[in-house]
């Protein structure tokens, strides 16, 4: 008897479910045909929707193989240029759903799901839902690399959101710091615990993997093999470019974000003592950043203060290229509502809120005390950019006198809105 026939006969074959899915820019995931089974559906529409990019997303992937399939001779340099082409609002999948099956096969798209997979098949698109058109994909890896090397476009970067440290332990738990806008949390969770893996085989295997691919071959401890109990991993957080680059260092993507791994990542057996997954002859360091990862961010990141006269100041040692300092003072006193007085009180009320949320949540009609300097962190490679400042930094300090400042990283209440919180419970 055959294996495969033997396996049947003792119900050890995967049950296999064959899917049509039509998914639109905007997010939205349909099957068109697929199982009955309400839970097996919810299964097909739950990866589609945490694997496949959308918005933007959807656009850079698309024009990123036009491009590459282009053979007019048009360069492609900027922003502008690619968005000259046309993207579809449709498109459909065909696939099906693998129960029973856990290990995908050698060059198949496969999202894992609880108790298989979805295998994706074929992609089609359309631009009114009429007619459906296959997007030839090309093979020639030279063809490729002429393509990434002729249109400028592909070198183009998406706006940074910021960098995050990550910490998953092994129960699933997932800590990121700082907090990362609402936008980015789901996504953040989604590529870290496809990066560690979703179960017990998974967390163990990549850990393996990690250690096995570093260049520094030093023996390790037969313990350091073992599945950690927690793992951090720093990340940078883009949204999509104008072109989707397979070779532009880009560690995952979900929807419209892109994320880049970045020196520093850990791991831990105790959750005290932390051992460097790139320099294993390292000193572990206890619970906490380690230096060199400390010094990562210290060096990424610059510190500005703006005050709600208006002024927008930074210390010599920040090391801000003055060709952008113009840029970057009338920008962050845009946002902030510096120079306003009633924007600036509007504007700090809502960013105290937001960070001490249900804590400072008071009547509109509160008087809050107005700060009159904030200090802002932005990323150093944002310094440049054409995009806003406001969607990539992040409040540290406030001061109501302009003497004391508060650390709004810690978890306690300033003391000038504590007294404020206490007066309105008194009420």
């Amino acid at each position: 008897m055959g294996e495969a026939k033997r396996r049947k006969q003792l119900g050890l074959m995967p049950t296999v479910l064959p899917f049509e899915a039509e998914l639109g820019r905007d997010g939205t995931v349909r099957l068109v045909r697929g199982p009955e089974d309400a839970g097996q559906r919810s299964l097909i529409e739950g990866a589609l929707r945490g694997s496949q990019a959308f918005g933007t997303g959807w656009d850079a992937e698309f024009r990123a193989v036009s491009v590459i399939m282009d053979r007019s001779g048009r360069r492609y340099d900027t922003a502008a240029d690619v968005g000259d082409i046309e993207v579809p609002e449709l498109r459909r999948l065909t696939g099906e759903l693998a129960l029973g099956s856990s290990s995908p096969a050698e060059g198949d798209a496969a999202i894992p799901v609880e108790g298989g997979l979805v295998r994706l098949r074929e992609q089609r698109h359309s631009f009114g839902g009429q007619k459906w058109d296959t997007l030839p994909r090309q093979r020639d890896p030279q063809r490729v690399m002429e393509a990434l090397q002729t249109h400028g476009a592909f070198r183009l970067r998406g706006e940074g959101l910021g960098q995050y440290q990550v910490e998953q332990w092994r129960e699933g738990r997932i800590d990121i710091d700082p907090e990362p806008p609402e936008e980015a949390l789901e996504a953040l969770e989604h590529f870290v615990r496809d990066l560690h893996g979703a179960t017990p085989d998974e967390w163990a295997d990549l850990h393996r993997y990690v250690l096995e691919g570093r260049e520094d071959k030093t023996e390790l401890e037969e313990a350091q093999w073992n599945p950690p109990l927690a793992r951090r991993v720093p990340v940078e957080v883009r949204r999509s470019a104008p072109l989707q680059n397979p070779l532009g260092g880009a560690a995952g993507y979900f929807r419209d974000l892109e994320f880049y791994l970045l020196a520093g990542a850990s791991y831990t057996h105790d959750g005290e003592t932390w051992h460097s997954y790139d320099d294993p002859d390292a000193e572990p360091q206890e619970d906490g950043l380690s230096p060199e990862l400390a010094e990562f961010f210290d060096m990424n990141m610059v510190t500005v203060t703006v005050h709600a006269d208006g002024r927008v100041e930074w210390d010599e040692d920040q090391d801000i290229p003055e060709e952008h300092a113009q840029a970057i003072r009338g920008d962050l006193a845009a946002s902030t509502g510096a120079g306003d007085p009633q924007a600036w009180a509007d504007w700090t009320r809502t960013m105290l809120e937001e960070v001490f949320g249900e804590e400072l949540k008071f009547p509109e009609d509160t008087e809050f005390p107005v700060p009159v300097a904030v200090r802002l962190d932005l990323p150093r490679d944002v310094l440049g950019d054409d995009s806003p400042l406001s969607q990539t930094y992040i409040e540290s300090e406030v001061t109501f006198d302009g003497e004391t400042w508060r650390d709004l990283y810690d978890e306690e209440v300033p003391e000038e809105l504590a007294a404020l919180a206490a007066g309105q419970e008194g009420n």
